[in-house]
């Protein structure tokens, strides 16, 4: 349900500002987005795993905290990060 350690570094590596970079907006929401669709996947044999909904809402919850202070900085960052993670709007 996790991703790898080195999933996660070449999330870092892709969405990273600059170099060192592993808190930016644009890395925590890739690495969300990531978690979230391991989640999804995981529903669909254990429909009826709701410890681990729970857990889903809270990550898409903080997802779109995230995504929206984005866009309230920076609307083209945000164009262009959504756009690169596939996500809708």
């Amino acid at each position: 349900m996790s991703i790898t350690t080195e999933r996660k570094d070449a999330l870092i590596k892709e969405y990273a500002v600059k170099d060192g970079d592993t808190g930016s907006p644009e890395v925590q929401v890739a690495i969300l987005t990531e978690r979230i669709n391991n989640l999804t996947e995981h529903f669909k044999t254990h429909g009826k795993d709701n410890h681990s909904r729970r857990g889903l809402i809270k990550m898409v919850s903080q997802r779109r905290r995230l995504l929206d202070y984005v866009k309230n900085k920076d609307a083209e960052r945000y164009a262009s990060l959504i756009g690169r993670l596939g996500l809708r709007k």
